[in-house]
């Protein structure tokens, strides 16, 4: 068997990643969910961001949608970097939550 680590693959000249996110919710009608999932690969804006979409974790009879766009990269030292990303989700049993949080450091697709 032959294996390699890989980094980043780069298409069209672009380098080619994602991130994986986790965050909870606000508290509403007396309780919260989890809003978590990988990006997708970045966009082609300067500066780039990402897309993220999905459904909350089940809690109190119900789940939400969630949806957006991470903000812009925000590089560390080590030359990797993460997204803030925040949102509202959708409107299900009367009620919406809010979420606010940081990807993770860049990952290969």
């Amino acid at each position: 068997m032959h294996e390699h680590d890989i980094e980043q693959i780069e298409w069209n000249d672009r380098v080619l990643h994602r991130h994986q996110y986790a965050t909870q919710t606000t508290i509403n009608n007396g309780h919260s969910h989890n809003v978590q999932g990988t990006t997708t690969p970045a966009n082609n804006t300067i500066p780039h961001v990402h897309y993220y979409e999905g459904k909350t974790t089940f809690a109190d009879g119900h789940v939400h949608g969630f949806s957006g766009d991470t903000g812009p990269a925000i590089y560390l030292s080590d030359g990797t970097h993460y997204h803030e990303f925040s949102g509202t989700t959708t409107f299900n049993d009367g009620h919406v939550h809010h979420y606010f949080g940081r990807t993770g450091r860049n990952i290969s697709p």
